[in-house]
């Protein structure tokens, strides 16, 4: 990825990814790595050669620990197991989403949980994890990726745009809860970022231009719009920032 900013006080941070090794997840810790922050990440798929390529590119490499998100006692030994080799996080980026698509008549309650599961209480967990560590250090920064599909009232996976409007009301409750403890809470809430995943399942040339049509700016979204945002957010560049929900969308959507 081509490098815009550059933030020295994340040099030497430990940061924690969740699915850090695919899409968007794999641009962060790249960004992350040049910044000279220490990165470990979790995701289901074996990462290996994207973590090979990480050592070639920037002569050190994350720390991949194999695990599912939906896996409570997994997920938490994983950070457990970040903060013994990097020191306690100073960064969580929960990152790992499921935007599969599905109609209200064929979800099941199975589904259902499967799917918040994934795409909500992971995001807590994770929190409730790095919380300790931060708090004795007085500080910290977690971000937690929303979306805007649930501002723009996008039908067609009322799961997932249910599990982002909670995660902007949790970022905001967090925040409040550890903000005294000098511990930053944020939501990003990204636009569509064309990922390799979004051109082949969903990106048909209809979509794109209506979409795009919808944009303020009229460029697509790349993973590395976001990577920069995130950057911002973990570090003291944004330091009185907290209970907020960034919006990250070409101009799609209007907040405030």
């Amino acid at each position: 990825m081509t490098q815009i900013a550059t933030f020295h006080d994340l040099q030497g941070k430990s940061v924690y990814i969740t699915g850090g090794g695919s899409g968007i997840g794999a641009s962060l810790t790249d960004g992350f790595l040049a910044q000279g922050a220490n990165v470990t990440f979790i995701g289901r798929s074996d990462a290996s050669a994207f973590v090979a390529d990480m050592q070639e590119k920037h002569g050190r490499a994350p720390l991949f620990l194999q695990g599912d998100i939906t896996d409570t006692d997994r997920l938490q030994a994983t950070i457990k197991e970040a903060a013994h080799t990097f020191g306690p996080v100073d960064v969580l980026v929960s990152n790992a989403a499921n935007d599969q698509r599905h109609t209200m008549a064929e979800l099941t309650p199975d589904r259902w949980d499967a799917l918040l599961a994934i795409n909500l209480k992971a995001y807590f967990f994770a929190a409730q994890a790095v919380a300790p560590g931060m708090q004795a250090k007085g500080a910290g920064s977690i971000i937690n990726f929303s979306s805007v599909s649930y501002m723009m009232g996008n039908a067609g996976y009322p799961a997932y745009t249910t599990a982002n409007g909670g995660i902007t009301a949790l970022s905001r409750s967090l925040a409040r809860e550890l903000g005294p403890d000098g511990v930053r809470v944020n939501a990003l809430a990204p636009g569509w970022v064309l990922t390799e995943k979004q051109l082949e399942k969903w990106a048909t040339p209809k979509d794109l231009a209506a979409h795009l049509d919808r944009q303020c700016l009229k460029t697509h979204l790349a993973p590395r719009d976001i990577v920069d945002a995130v950057l911002f957010l973990a570090s003291d560049a944004s330091r009185m920032m907290t209970g907020q929900c960034m919006v990250v969308d070409g101009g799609t959507v209007t907040t405030g």
